[in-house]
């Protein structure tokens, strides 16, 4: 809930897809939408009531589903700590992202009083607190000083082990992203027997955050959790077949591994943050550095999820695809073959105007090969479900207008460009903002009633706005 809030509507609605495919559990990663009373500057002018929390808890039990939340309370805290009222619990008061694990007393009360609050309306026995990504660690002068002396894991582990003991005095079984925790593996045993971990795996080696043996033999319960939108994924780039790997490959090993339960995770911004401040420092804003296409258009990934948890053998991705794009859009064999080419064509990122991993291939190139990929969605024609399948046509078409972008910058960034040229480039430009704006017509229409009026809104103008700073820097007045 970063960015992209769904509306309640759709959030029941979501619920209710899930409960049909059989999930038990929704994690919900309230962020800046929980109702807090006692401390109400958390939440943003998206934030549920809290009758309609309670609503939703009610609604999803009907559904045979336990809705878990999940507060973050180390890193990834800029919601909480943009306010000055949490000045001093900050571990830098440039980058928000992080309390400081120096301040016990400070942090025992904040999130004494948030969690308390969380588990008055979640009768769930769990309770997510977060604790990834602590990038931060021992950076502000006491923390540097306690590493130095203590190392980094002591900073990590002392906050963790109290917001722990205050899950479990209210009662329930605090859950943890498992990757800090695997990168100081002598603290792990130092945290209550209650404590879950779980291990986020979103295509990569097990041993990444480190040796996965130190957790396995540790006797603590772990869950797993792949992902179906993450890094690099934005809106102009979807990494389809990665997440379909990823379900295949990551699921049956946390089933031989022996872990409990499994998180399938869904991003719709990286949780990184670029600030807007004042002159002598106070801060303005936070803005999302990246924003992926909305989960509306990833049903077929959920669909793949699902079918990997109901087989004990890795999911057949060519199979599945075959038989989804027959059952959801009444499409062969050949015409499934075509849609999975299709899809997964050429899922590379551009960056300074080089095609990153792929230096032999151009942004021309690129760009080419995913024009193909657009006509080739748009001539397939779904007997049934086009709304669902026209997501995919717009997320290609909103690629094929970025690529365009691209190449056009590149143009201009080429030592060779002066001002006599600029005029064909602005001719290219007012084409390629002309569609865009038809294509902010029908993203709205496609994902209206799912996500806010005011969000589409923005969303519409992040995918406009480099194309426009562009071409009004091309329009110097005369």
């Amino acid at each position: 809930m970063r960015i992209q809030v769904m509306t309640m509507p759709y959030l029941k609605e979501f619920a209710q897809k899930l409960s049909k495919a059989g999930m038990n559990t929704i994690v919900m990663e309230y962020e800046a939408t929980y109702p807090f009373q006692k401390h109400p500057m958390v939440s943003n002018r998206y934030a549920y009531t809290p009758e309609q929390i309670k609503e939703f808890i009610q609604y999803c039990a009907g559904l045979g589903i336990d809705v878990i939340p999940l507060q973050q309370s180390f890193g990834h805290v800029e919601y909480i700590l943009r306010n000055y009222r949490y000045a001093d619990v900050r571990e830098s008061q440039k980058d928000f992202s992080q309390v400081c694990p120096s301040k016990p007393e400070l942090n025992h009360q904040l999130f004494t009083d948030l969690f308390t609050e969380l588990a008055s309306t979640h009768p769930s026995k769990y309770m997510h607190i977060g604790g990834d990504e602590t990038y931060l660690l021992g950076q502000c002068p006491i923390c540097k000083k306690k590493a130095e002396t203590e190392g980094k894991s002591k900073l990590y582990i002392d906050h963790i082990k109290m917001l722990c003991d205050i899950v479990i005095k209210l009662g329930k079984r605090p859950l943890i992203w498992a990757d800090i925790a695997l990168k100081h593996p002598e603290a792990i045993k130092l945290l209550p027997k209650e404590t879950i971990f779980v291990d986020w795996n979103y295509g990569w080696e097990l041993n990444k955050f480190g040796n996965l043996d130190n957790l396995l033999k540790s006797g603590y319960e772990i869950w797993g959790s792949p992902s179906l939108r993450s890094h690099p994924d934005n809106y102009f780039l979807t990494q389809w077949e990665k997440h379909f790997n990823n379900i295949r490959d990551f699921v049956p090993t946390a089933r031989k591994l022996g872990y409990k339960g499994m998180i399938m995770t869904s991003w719709s911004t990286s949780g990184v943050y670029s600030t807007v401040t004042e002159s002598n420092g106070d801060l303005v804003d936070l803005y999302a550095i990246r924003h992926v296409y909305p989960l509306t258009g990833f049903n077929i990934l959920l669909a793949a999820y699902i079918e990997g948890l109901n087989s004990q053998k890795p999911l057949d991705i060519q199979k599945f695809v075959t038989e989804y794009c027959k059952n959801t859009y009444g499409f062969n064999k050949e015409q499934a073959g075509q849609f999975w080419a299709a899809l997964k064509t050429a899922p590379y990122e551009v960056i300074t105007g080089k095609v990153v991993n792929k230096p032999e291939l151009s942004v021309q190139g690129l760009l080419d090969s995913v024009k193909l990929a657009a006509t080739t969605l748009h001539d397939l024609k779904p007997l049934k479900n086009e709304g669902e399948f026209e997501q995919y046509r717009l997320m290609t078409d909103i690629r094929v207008q970025y690529l365009t972008l691209q190449a056009l910058e590149k143009q201009v960034n080429e030592p060779g460009f002066t001002a006599n040229q600029i005029e064909p480039v602005k001719k290219e430009l007012e084409a390629v903002i002309a569609k865009n704006d038809e294509l902010n017509k029908k993203f709205t229409q496609l994902n209206g009633g799912y996500y806010y009026q005011a969000e589409l809104e923005t969303e519409n103008q992040v995918r406009k706005a480099r194309m426009q700073i562009l071409y009004d820097r091309l329009s110097k007045s005369k």
